[in-house]
């Protein structure tokens, strides 16, 4: 076994992870400088793994590769694509697809990390299994996207991902809250001990020297005694550069021939010896042969190997690129681009690379490789191809049109912070009206955050006509439904709600077109309403598809009939996940979550919430991430857990930071609202919710509000808070007469009883159609058994009170039947302690896999439906079945039953 001076501490760390694979899985991000050691520590963990019988898979990334489609995940599962043909036909064709094995079809990139994530779970099925990925820093973008996802899902498999990173390269691990180990340099016995070791016979003051230059560094430790001369330097020089100036010097001592090996190794995109010896022998103009290679061997540079060129370290590599200079890179790029013939991607890289001026041949070569790296899902790549092929672009209105298709594919990934820097690229005079109306587009998506008030949606709607003038209808109505959202966030005011419902009845396909009925439900729910739920009932009863659902789901819950949305969204979301496009399925489960919290449902609410709330941080969607965490927090608070909720409302609203989204705002204060009521904090309450009524307040929201109802009548206690209710009521009624809005109609009957505080208004309340509603009927049942009790009707207000408390109690809402064993105890009851369900001990996953097993699906159609590995699903199902004390599905059914 190796032993690493100094780093005792850090090999016990990665062993005792791989020592305990059999429990549990995970994935450790080790960070440091060049040179620190991170490729020796993860060499002594592959080391132990094989010792203990853990299969390694091992990768790195490679600065000149960056721009090849999954090069580095290839290179990771190589040994594994024998057991490809196993995977579910779908994830299949996707990662065929996307090794370029097969001719691809734009797969969903989350489709393909479910396939790796699946491949890795087989194979350590057998056997367990050790990943680990050096130089990470510089994985290509498509490769970083798939080990991301699955290291977010190890935990309960037999796989341990290490991953190396350098400092001062920002990756996309970098805020994905995986754990990490960052190596220090060595203390000063070690470092001594380490000099010792690798250069016994240095003198005193060369020794010191070595030393204090090193600075605790391994690599600067071993490499800096072996170079020529270490003589003064002028200025100061960073660590990293120094030894790259101690690789470069080397250089010098080798022949011509070898030195332009070693250059055409450093600038190839892979590893391949033959490759480089063809190269270098067209720029030699003599033929190599791999013994050319030998005394960079002698000096250090290069290890031995037959077939393919091994870098003594990364940095040996980039002192040979930069060494060059300018005309020896392009001279040996340009070789490569010959040896690439027949590889067009690889060849339209070096070409480009090769290049000092501007060549459209080139340009379209690029072009096109990005148009086969969309195919196999390389979005990232594709967007570099373009933006590439802009920079070498001849014709100005050609690369414009370039930069805004990287812009637009840019989007498509989330990448907010790149379709800007890519938008201030285009020269938009050169677009012509099509591409205006793209551009305007994405200056739309891109500023979702920025509230303009009514000048932004008039410019939505003259773009809009644009699109539709040059004949986009697709974009234009991209552009209206953005209008209407618009409208639901701030009203704009009835003048340009109206152009919006306009615009879009002139691009839909009719009234019971999905497009427009979300369209009017977003910019007019109330003035629409009634129209818009007679045609929600009449599309329930008709097929839809997924798309169609998702608007009609979202339609439903902006006029108030979540009972309905519920239907639409769940369609849309089982169609959502069987296309693996988990962007648009956070939104969608976002927007479930609150029709499952009014209808009652907190289990389905959690589980959805859970799930939409970690996807949409994964897909980089803040907006939906912070709608998923008010849920979560106003759930907390129904189920009595007030600590929990507040700092899920807390980290909702550090989500959402300086997005100027009202309707975001309000839910979170809804949520903190619920939070400060459940804990019997009246004047907290009153002010949170108070809020989203306030016409001058950021929280506040025209349509939210009445839902809020409710809550604002039970939270005010002061003449003057009950009398800033009544007259929110009396322009809610009127509200009310324009609309159907069946949870209004329900507020407005509920917040009249407290209001009046007489028998009759608690009648109303409680003779209601309150099926849908069942937390609504509860704590109508709640008000009345306490009025009722407040007037020593004490019979009558036990059993308004039990049934109450039994409704809490069925829902899993244990503050409120709390405050219902309260009443019951004032009213001389006992109140009886709760018997909590077994299935409240789940977590929201396991919750969500236990349905669908009870449903019936197997563990591996569970996993693809929740982009899990089926391993996990069966540990998770486990967990559930030793929680209920049960041995099978149809005890499990009994018990969901």
């Amino acid at each position: 076994m190796i032993a690493l001076f100094g780093r005792e501490h850090e090999t016990a760390h990665l062993n005792g992870l791989i020592d305990a694979i059999g429990e549990r899985g995970g994935t450790l991000l080790v960070r440091g400088a060049a040179g620190i050691g991170k490729s020796a520590l993860l060499a002594v963990a592959a080391e132990h793994a094989r010792t203990t019988g853990v299969a390694v898979l091992r990768a790195a990334g490679v600065q000149s590769e960056t721009h090849l489609p999954f090069a580095a995940l290839h290179q990771l599962v190589q040994p594994l694509l024998g057991a490809v043909d196993d995977l579910p036909p779908l994830q299949r064709a996707a990662l065929r697809g996307a090794f370029g094995l097969d001719e691809a079809a734009g797969p969903e990139p989350f489709v393909i990390a479910l396939a790796v994530l699946n491949l890795l779970g087989e194979a350590a099925a057998h056997r367990p299994l050790l990943a680990v990925v050096d130089d990470a820093q510089w994985l290509d973008r498509p490769s970083a996207e798939v080990l991301a996802f699955v290291a977010r899902r190890l935990h309960s498999e037999p796989i341990v991902l290490f991953m190396a990173v350098r400092d001062g390269y920002p990756t996309i691990f970098d805020d994905s809250g995986l754990p990490g180990l960052t190596l220090a340099v060595l203390a000063s016995t070690a470092a001594q001990a380490l000099l010792e070791a690798r250069a016994p016979g240095l003198g005193l003051g060369m020794r010191w020297r070595v030393l204090a230059e090193a600075v605790g560094n391994p690599l600067a430790l071993v490499e800096l005694p072996q170079a020529a001369a270490l003589t003064p330097h002028p200025g100061f020089l960073p660590l990293t550069a120094r030894l790259e100036r101690a690789f470069a010097a080397r250089l010098a001592e080798i022949p011509e021939q070898t030195r332009t090996l070693l250059l055409a190794a450093a600038a190839n995109d892979g590893p391949d010896l033959a490759e480089a010896l063809a190269a270098a022998g067209i720029v030699t103009g003599a033929a190599l042969d791999p013994a050319d290679l030998a005394p960079a061997a002698e000096a250090g540079l290069v290890e031995p190997h037959v077939q393919a060129v091994r870098f003594r370290h990364p940095l040996v590599r980039s002192a040979i690129y930069q060494k060059a200079g300018p005309a020896g890179r392009q001279a040996i790029h340009a070789a490569l681009a010959r040896v690439f013939a027949h590889d067009e991607d690889r060849r339209a890289w070096h070409r480009a690379a090769a290049l000092g001026r501007q060549d459209e041949s080139v340009a379209a070569d690029l072009e096109q490789a990005a148009v086969r790296a969309r195919r196999r899902g390389a979005l990232s790549v594709a967007v570099t191809a373009l933006r590439r092929a802009a920079e070498v672009s001849e014709q100005p209105a050609v690369r414009a049109e370039r930069l805004l298709r990287a812009a637009e594919l840019a989007f498509e990934l989330g990448h907010g912070g790149q379709v800007g820097e890519l938008l201030t690229l285009i020269e938009s005079p050169l677009l012509g009206e099509p591409q205006q109306a793209r551009l305007a587009w994405l200056n739309e998506v891109l500023e979702e955050g920025r509230n303009e008030g009514p000048d932004r949606v008039r410019r939505l709607i003259a773009t809009a006509e644009a699109c539709r003038t040059v004949g986009d209808r697709a974009l234009a109505l991209n552009v209206v439904r953005a209008a209407a959202v618009r409208c639901w966030w701030s009203d704009p005011g009835w003048e340009l709600r109206q152009r919006v419902v306009a615009a879009g009845r002139g691009l839909a396909g009719g009234d019971d077109d999905p497009e427009m009925i979300m369209i009017a439900a977003t910019a007019v729910p109330i003035e629409y309403g009634p129209a818009i739920l007679d045609r929600l009932v009449k599309l329930r009863e008709q097929p839809v598809d997924g798309t169609g659902a998702r608007m009609l789901g979202v339609a439903a819950t902006t006029v108030g009939a979540f009972d309905l949305g519920s239907g639409f969204l769940n369609a849309a979301i089982a169609r959502l996940r069987a296309e693996g496009r988990l962007g648009l399925l956070a939104q969608a489960l976002s927007s479930g979550v609150w029709c499952q919290i009014f209808c009652g449902d907190w289990a389905g609410a959690s589980m959805q919430a859970e799930e939409a709330e970690r996807l949409a941080r994964e897909t980089h969607q803040p907006r939906w991430q912070s709608s998923a965490l008010a849920g979560l927090a106003l759930l907390a608070g129904l189920r009595g857990q007030p600590a929990r909720g507040a700092a899920l409302a807390a980290e909702g609203e550090r989500v959402l930071g300086g997005l100027a989204i009202s309707a975001n705002v309000a839910l979170l204060q809804h949520a903190k609202g619920v939070l400060a009521l459940s804990s019997g904090q009246h004047e907290e309450a009153f002010g949170y919710l108070w809020r989203i009524f306030d016409r001058g307040d950021p929280a506040h929201h025209p349509i939210w509000r009445q839902w809020v109802l409710s809550e604002l009548a039970e939270s005010a206690v002061t003449d003057a808070q009950r009398q800033a209710v009544r007259h929110v009521l009396t322009e809610l009624r009127a509200v009310a007469a324009r609309t159907r809005s069946p949870l209004l109609q329900v507020g407005i009957r509920h917040a009249h009883a407290l209001l009046t505080d007489d028998e009759a208004g608690y009648h109303d309340a409680l003779e209601a159609d309150l099926a849908p509603w069942p937390m609504a009927r509860g704590r109508a049942l709640l008000a009345h058994g306490a009025w009722l009790r407040r007037r020593r009707r004490i019979l009558e207000a036990r059993v308004s009170l039990r049934t109450a408390r039994d409704t809490f109690d069925a829902l899993g809402f244990t503050a409120w039947g709390e405050r219902a064993r309260q009443e019951l105890r004032a009213a001389g009851e006992a109140g009886g302690e709760r018997s909590a369900s077994s299935i409240e001990a789940f977590t929201p996953q396991e919750l969500h896999i236990a349905r669908l097993a009870a449903e019936g699906l197997s563990n591996r159609e569970i996993a693809q439906q929740l982009y899990l590995s089926h391993r996990t699903v069966s540990t998770h199902l486990y967990r559930a079945f030793r929680k209920l004390g049960i041995t099978s599905r149809g005890q499990l059914r009994d018990h969901l039953r």
